[in-house]
């Protein structure tokens, strides 16, 4: 039977692209197999990975730790490194023949690569960089609630063209993150999405399910002829960057420092280094081109969970909130006692920041002296 991406009943089970670089899996992917869990309880399937790679059976159980029941494994020796005509062929022949009625990538380099070609080939829709996703209409309308302005009670949520309560509900920034638009793919399958790093929870791992999760090794054709491509060296660039998403602390810096920038961005270096933490960012900072972009948190930047957050000269706009508000404990110092941040803090100082942030420097001091 030929494939034909828009019949929709034919199509089901919730597939995640698990990427691996050298044999590693990458953290994304663990994220992804825990929100494709979530999605495929949903709507009563299984959940799948599929993982490319050469000798990468090791690395493939794992997956069932973070919620996989089964794993599709196509190993081969001319995928042992990324080539987009390789993986889009071996992925889409999978597709054709599986049918996955929803597929997520990661929004990495290699997933912004390789989703929207095998979208094409398979002729369905992507929706890119997403941060929150739903297929059960009520976990929809709970997300609205604390994560937008919209009025939900007075909203209704029907429509003639398709099913509100089957389709998956892919939310995403738009309009530089002034909005957030939410999109379904109601006409074709799989309905694909890149997911942005860092913006979904990894579950705890579970060693039962890691060892009854089931391998499945499909046959597939792949020649070298099929890659117009060749892998001659992989060479790792050194640059430091920013990590938020793994940080445990986070000091962030808002257009509060503006009228001393410099100082503002020192003592945030300061205090996150007595908290053996990292420095983040509002967009209107990055914007302004007072700290680098690898700084920025919110819906178009990273998405953090640390254990600490402390927002120093943040107003809290939607945006920012968005990406921070998951924090266990968020600390915020603002002088505008009606600043937003406050309705998400756990501790709010009223203050002026480049007043309060070297008090409590001095306190951290005080305390780790006598510790």
């Amino acid at each position: 039977m030929a494939y034909d991406s828009a019949d929709i009943a034919a199509f089901k089970n919730v597939w995640v692209f698990c990427e691996q670089r050298q044999g590693v899996m990458m953290p994304t992917t663990f994220e992804l197999i825990s929100e494709g869990r979530k999605l495929a309880d949903e709507l009563g399937v299984n959940l799948c990975g599929i993982l490319l790679g050469e000798n990468v059976e090791g690395i493939a159980k794992e997956l069932g730790g973070y919620g996989a029941d089964q794993v599709i494994v196509c190993d081969s020796p001319l995928l042992k490194n990324y080539t987009t005509d390789g993986y889009t062929k071996v992925i889409c022949d999978m597709v054709e023949e599986y049918k996955p009625e929803i597929m997520l990538f990661g929004a990495s380099n290699i997933g912004r690569d390789l989703a929207p070609r095998c979208a094409a080939r398979l002729h369905t829709g992507l929706c890119a960089d997403c941060t929150h996703l739903d297929v059960d209409l009520g976990g929809y309308i709970d997300f609205l609630k604390t994560g937008s302005s919209l009025d939900v009670e007075n909203t209704k949520f029907e429509s003639k063209l398709f099913d509100v309560n089957t389709n998956m509900k892919m939310t995403r920034p738009a309009f530089g993150g002034h909005l957030m638009a939410t999109i379904v793919c109601p006409r074709f399958r799989p309905a694909m999405a890149t997911v942005r790093p860092g913006v979904m929870k990894k579950r705890p791992f579970d060693e039962a399910k890691a060892n009854a999760v089931e391998l499945v090794y499909p046959e597939f054709k792949l020649e070298a002829s099929d890659i117009e491509t060749e892998v001659v060296d992989i060479v790792k660039a050194a640059k430091k960057m920013v990590d938020l998403i793994g940080a445990d602390f986070i000091v962030s810096v808002g257009r509060g420092i503006a009228k001393d920038v410099d100082g503002g961005i020192k003592l945030a270096e300061e205090l996150a280094d007595l908290l053996g933490g990292v420095v983040g960012a509002s967009r209107a900072v990055v914007d302004a081109g007072w700290i680098g972009a690898d700084h920025q948190v919110g819906q178009t930047g990273k998405t953090v969970h640390p254990k600490v957050y402390v927002a120093l000269g943040i107003s809290g706009a939607i945006q920012h909130k968005a990406g921070m508000q998951d924090s266990e404990c968020i600390i915020a110092i603002n002088k505008a006692d009606n600043a937003p941040i406050f309705e998400v803090a756990d501790y709010g100082i009223v203050g002026d920041l480049f007043k309060v942030v070297p008090l409590l420097i001095d306190s951290i001091k005080e305390a780790k002296a006598q510790a």
